[in-house]
């Protein structure tokens, strides 16, 4: 069975692994040939957990695309998505065609990282292949008539909208109406980035006030991704940890401040600045 699309897949290492005290880079480098497959699982993640941008990491996480070792009862593949997310949070273009890749992968969870990878990278080279998978849930343009969660439709579409695949809205606007709210949201996402229209941000803060705390804390990284600066007093308000309030509204004043000189604040700048202010 495919698991349903979420954000929050979490691959980290716990334990006497998770202090990222126990390597050194040529370690971790050395680590993702080792024939102890923990070792190799825990070298990629630490790999990208501290930005290790070498050329011999790159090479290393690259290969590790493919590796048919690190299974799982069910078929998973944990050694790829580790090394799929590590590779998104170097920045190194050469892994843009291997993820690109990785997006034919039979692993749901590889497929995901592949496409948040993608989308850190922003290469627009990957759109059509982003598409592909996106039209897999659409028949005639519209949404499948049953329930469809094959693919990680959240993380297409944000790839979509942050890749400002324009030309491709009328395949993600059916998505607004998936049966899986955080795939509506990312469609809301990616709405707002490629039209600017209000009406997609408006949704977003709508969906602040739901019932349900693991989906407002989806919104509001959603709303920080897109910098939707009406929301700022919706998000300091949000019912959730004020850590995640404060790193969506540095979104938002990010969003802002790229937008003026140097020299000057706006008005919406100082104005989340003053709520982050309240939330410390």
């Amino acid at each position: 069975m495919n698991p349903s699309p979420h954000k929050f897949e979490d691959l980290s290492p716990t334990g006497d692994f998770a202090n990222g005290e126990s390597l050194t880079v040529e370690q971790a480098i050395a680590n993702l040939e080792s024939a102890d497959l923990g070792l190799r699982f825990y070298a990629a993640w630490w790999l990208g957990r501290f930005r290790i941008g070498e050329a011999a990491a790159i090479t290393g996480l690259i290969k590790a695309l493919e590796d048919e070792a690190d299974r799982t009862p069910e078929g998973g593949y944990p050694l790829r998505r580790n090394a799929a997310r590590a590779l998104g949070k170097l920045g190194d273009r050469q892994a843009v065609s291997p993820l690109i890749g990785c997006l034919d992968c039979s692993d749901f969870y590889v497929r995901e990282a592949a496409a948040q990878s993608l989308e850190m990278l922003g290469d627009p080279v990957c759109i059509p292949a982003l598409i592909k998978l996106l039209q897999v849930g659409l028949q005639g343009g519209q949404l499948i008539s049953h329930p469809d969660l094959s693919q990680p439709y959240d993380a297409i579409l944000e790839a979509l909208g942050t890749l400002r695949a324009t030309e491709f809205i009328p395949l993600v606007k059916p998505f607004l109406e998936h049966p899986i709210e955080l795939v509506q949201y990312a469609a809301a996402r990616a709405m707002y980035q490629l039209t600017q229209e209000p009406v997609y941000g408006e949704r977003l803060v709508q969906a602040l006030a739901g019932e349900k705390l693991q989906l407002r804390r989806a919104v509001l990284a959603d709303l920080g991704a897109i910098g939707y600066l009406p929301a700022a007093d919706a998000i300091a308000q949000t019912l959730a940890e004020n850590s995640l309030k404060l790193i969506s509204l540095k979104g938002l004043l990010e969003h802002q401040v790229n937008h003026i000189t140097p020299s000057t604040l706006s008005e919406g700048a100082i104005k989340v600045i003053n709520l982050m202010d309240s939330l410390l």
